[in-house]
């Protein structure tokens, strides 16, 4: 039976001051009228029913994640003590989901990712989940590049090992790390390599196996989470027990018997201010302008206000302005790589404001 797991922790501060504690990221209505949990959830529910939908997110975010989608119940927001990376997360579903169904297989998404269009998404997936449920796969989904980004990591393909209709699956011959410009160039124009999109199947033996044999310790301690599912004490315990890592680093890297499926998918991974360029349709001036905004001679400027009043500008170009609450931000779109820096003194000084 297929289940969805959606990765939804993380504070988003590349997103403060709309981002915050009590609302991060993957709460906020970004590019649509939708928090992108509900975006996300809603882009699978042909596949997958809401009752074997699953959220892995830090216990601070039980709460606004109940609110946000009324019909969860409470067990399938899966909890984390604290933040452990994605071999964790994703470990840590398995274990419950096993517990639960034994011959389930996941979906993994993440809740801040744009995808279009879902059906073709759907399709994807649906091969991905055959391939998990016949084999002892690990299905992976890259995105077929549209740019020579020097911002995603990359999956560089080898042999191909299935097909249905025009859905590829190959064998995965590595994993390639953000690139240097060139070597980005190279990659595009080679069509060798597929953006890695974080986006994966499998069934729960696969994944539980991978683990006991790749990564033994998260093993260890996830399996008596398997055998009390639900025990926030078990959780405490196992999460103290692990270091921080990735899937990728813990078992895709080292796993031989990962394969990828092409995908032909508009995909962002929304991960800064600067995604509102991409997402956001904009005006003559190339501004993007979200809530109440006057601007005169203002050119290639982000302004988002959510709170009460007008946000006007004169004479600007390429800042970032966002009012949220009783905050105002303003930055050049060339420092937004420091913002986690600007954030840090905030906390510091007025951590209510975090």
């Amino acid at each position: 039976m297929l289940h969805t797991v959606i990765m939804a922790g993380g504070r988003g501060e590349r997103f403060w001051p709309l981002s915050r504690g009590h609302k991060p990221k993957q709460l906020l209505a970004l590019y649509s009228d939708k928090p992108m949990l509900v975006e996300t959830i809603e882009r699978v529910s042909e596949l997958v029913p809401l009752e074997r939908t699953y959220i892995v997110a830090g216990e601070a975010l039980s709460a606004p994640i109940a609110q946000a989608i009324p019909g969860l119940a409470g067990d399938q927001i899966l909890a984390e003590p604290v933040g452990r990376n994605t071999a964790m997360a994703i470990g840590l579903a398995a274990a419950e989901i096993g517990a639960r169904d034994p011959d389930a297989v996941m979906l993994v998404l993440s809740a801040d990712h744009r995808i279009e269009p879902a059906s073709r998404l759907r399709e994807i997936l649906a091969f991905g989940a055959e391939l998990a449920a016949s084999e002892n796969r690990l299905v992976t989904i890259g995105i077929t590049p549209t740019r020579a980004e020097t911002g995603y990591g990359y999956i560089e393909t080898g042999d191909v090992v299935a097909r249905k209709g025009d859905l590829v699956a190959s064998h995965v011959a590595g994993f390639k790390e953000k690139p240097e410009p060139r070597m980005a160039q190279v990659y595009y124009y080679g069509k060798k390599h597929l953006w890695n999109a974080g986006i994966f199947v499998w069934s729960v033996r696969s994944i539980w196996r991978a683990l006991e044999e790749h990564c033994p310790v998260h093993f260890k301690a996830l399996s008596a989470c398997r055998a009390r599912p639900g025990s926030s004490a078990c959780r405490e315990a196992a999460y103290q027990q692990v270091p921080d890592i990735s899937i990728d680093f813990a078992v895709l890297e080292k796993a031989s018997n990962v394969v990828t499926i092409k995908a032909d998918l508009v995909w962002d991974d929304i991960g800064s201010w600067l995604a509102l360029d991409r997402l956001r349709d904009r005006d003559h001036e190339g501004n993007v302008l979200v809530g109440e905004a006057l601007c005169l001679d203002t050119a290639e400027t982000i302004v988002f206000n959510e709170a009460p009043g007008v946000v006007a500008t004169l004479g600007v170009s390429d800042l970032v302005v966002v009012r949220s609450g009783p905050i105002t931000f303003v930055a050049h779109k060339s420092r937004l790589a420091q913002i986690r820096n600007l954030v840090q003194k905030v906390s510091r000084e007025r951590p209510e404001l975090v």
